[in-house]
């Protein structure tokens, strides 16, 4: 057991036996009274998002969850299909955990899945992704008062705003918590 002071982004949990993520986390100080922690958290379980509240000296069951390294193979409308990269297995999971993450996805790329005992319950994205540029808005020659970006969309589909110098066919390094631009590659 653990005191929800403890509870941090990306921490997991169990409460009344269902799996959470914690996604966000604050904790309110108010003048007097006990101080309410409020955290936004996913059902490890479900995929659906809710709000917690908390008061100080609450407490929520820690869980222990196993890390396995993991490739991309592909995807088949419903499910998400990956390999084991120790054991060779091909463990899969609904598409719709992943939401606007698939973006992401290529074939042959590397990741985690999280396991709680035989159960995979979560997948962990590496901090950044390369993709290839297949469609640019043209740059115009000094359209720089403003800003000097521009939309391009990846061959996953993505869309990242760019400086003006990349161009189809560029391999771009893309940060995958909050998709910008890091480099050209």
């Amino acid at each position: 057991m653990i005191d929800v002071n403890q509870l941090r982004k990306g921490t997991t949990f169990t409460l009344n036996d269902e799996l959470y993520k914690v996604l966000t986390y604050k904790h309110h100080k108010p003048g007097r009274g006990k101080a309410p922690i409020r955290t936004s958290v996913r059902n490890l379980r479900t995929g659906a998002v809710t709000d917690m509240t908390f008061t100080s000296g609450d407490r929520v069951e820690d869980i222990r969850v196993e890390s396995v390294d993991v490739e991309y193979l592909y995807d088949d409308g419903e499910f998400v299909h990956f390999m084991d990269l120790e054991t060779f297995e091909q463990p899969q999971l609904p598409k719709d955990l992943f939401g606007a993450d698939m973006q992401y996805l290529k074939e042959g790329m590397h990741l985690a899945l999280s396991k709680y005992g035989s159960e995979i319950i979560d997948y962990v994205l590496p901090l950044n992704v390369e993709q290839e540029v297949v469609e640019s808005e043209p740059a115009v020659a000094g359209d720089t008062a403003n800003s000097p970006t521009k939309k391009v969309t990846t061959e996953t589909g993505l869309e990242v705003t760019v400086p003006l110098f990349v161009n189809v066919g560029d391999v771009i390094r893309i940060k995958t918590e909050d998709s910008t631009y890091i480099t050209r590659v």
